[in-house]
């Protein structure tokens, strides 16, 4: 190994200082008292001042860590969609693409099912503020440009190539049966597990 290539290495694996470790735990400590805040006292209800005030910081410096108020809920959103891809990617290449997205969404599902009552009020919140809804679409758009290549991949088409709409179109209706179901699980209040709604929903379209 050059000494180039050895000093590469080395910084691809070195641990976070701690200037970034200290930035990590700041965000951490704000998104869970803005999620408490927003699930006592609604979305809309919570200033960023009450934020900011709470976890000892000015208003200013708490956008220095995040963009948005709708951010302080949804940063965790891009972590997600790795982990989702990740699993989908280690799905055996035996199994169709459809089948191996519904199992890389065990990663949502086998989450929710540690804290579902927690879970259920951070959706609640998501389907019912007109803000975070977008927000949170733009978000997943993300998820379907991590999914396409994979998917490509295992149709044997290129994602280069326009008029191949097939990983569009899968990663596009996977994602909507997810909405569909946590839309689903919202409204009967956990009765049913998210992951049977899930089942049912992608199971629809394969009928």
């Amino acid at each position: 190994m050059t000494d180039s290539a050895r000093t590469s290495a080395q910084s691809a694996t070195k641990p976070p200082g701690l200037r970034e470790r200290m930035r990590a735990t700041v965000r951490k400590e704000v998104v869970e008292v803005a999620l408490r805040l927003f699930i006592e006292q609604g979305f809309d209800g919570t200033t960023v001042d009450q934020i900011a005030g709470e976890v000892g910081l000015s208003r200013a410096s708490l956008f220095r860590y995040f963009g948005t108020k709708e951010d302080m809920v949804l940063q965790g959103l891009e972590e997600t969609g790795l982990q989702i891809a990740e699993a989908f990617a280690a799905r055996p290449d035996t199994e169709r693409p459809w089948e191996a997205l519904r199992r890389a969404f065990d990663v949502l599902t086998q989450a929710n099912e540690q804290a579902p009552e927690q879970t259920l009020a951070y959706l609640r919140m998501l389907q019912e503020t007109p803000s975070l809804r977008a927000r949170h679409f733009e978000k997943q758009l993300s998820w379907q440009a991590m999914l396409e290549p994979e998917i490509a991949r295992r149709l044997g088409v290129s994602v280069d190539q326009p008029e191949e709409v097939g990983p569009n179109s899968l990663s596009g209706a996977a994602l909507a049966c997810l909405d569909a179901a946590a839309t689903g699980w919202v409204a009967c209040e956990g009765a049913v597990p998210l992951a049977v709604l899930l089942d049912r929903a992608m199971d629809t379209l394969t009928e």
